[in-house]
């Protein structure tokens, strides 16, 4: 009798598993095995200061990550994750006031509203805006610390979106 139920335990146990269906991922991305492509359009600078390098660097870095963490193909348009958006605030403000009422420190802040579309599952578009900053300090002009600056802040919206996106954290 124990053996008999052995060999049915054996036998039903492999039926089960394979109609379950688990994806996982290294790096956080959690996408449905239906996903094949991703769309991701150039997100133009509509900030009132621009910087000349912003838009293919948010661009660039957002398509990267999709190609490194993801088996996703990237696609001109229509794909089964579609990313749109734009840069809508670039700005330096003050951080740190010293005693004498002058920045010591500056924020350079970065603000991107991104429109993303899940062709699989709707119910994970969303439309939000994401901003991070880096500070540097005062006695330096915006232009000297941008080439610095612009790619740390990318990197950190570019970790924010993918993980709003990909990783149902929201």
């Amino acid at each position: 009798m124990k053996n008999r139920l052995k060999y049915i335990i054996l036998l039903v146990c492999p039926l089960l598993l394979g109609t379950c269906s688990v994806s996982y991922s290294f790096s956080g991305a959690s996408l449905s095995p239906e996903m094949k492509t991703i769309s991701i359009a150039r997100f133009p600078n509509n900030a009132l200061l621009v910087a000349p390098i912003l838009s293919s660097t948010l661009t660039d870095a957002l398509q990267e990550r999709f190609a490194r963490q993801t088996k996703l193909i990237q696609v001109p348009e229509n794909g089964d994750l579609n990313f749109e958006g734009e840069i809508t605030n670039y700005a330096s403000t003050p951080a740190a006031i010293s005693g004498d009422e002058y920045a010591v420190l500056n924020n350079l802040t970065i603000t991107v509203r991104v429109r993303f579309t899940n062709a699989v599952d709707p119910s994970l578009n969303f439309d939000k805006t994401f901003s991070a900053f880096s500070t540097y300090e005062s006695s330096k002009l915006l232009q000297e610390v941008e080439p610095t600056l612009i790619p740390e802040i990318v990197d950190q919206l570019v970790e924010d979106i993918f993980n709003a996106a990909v990783s149902n954290w929201q």
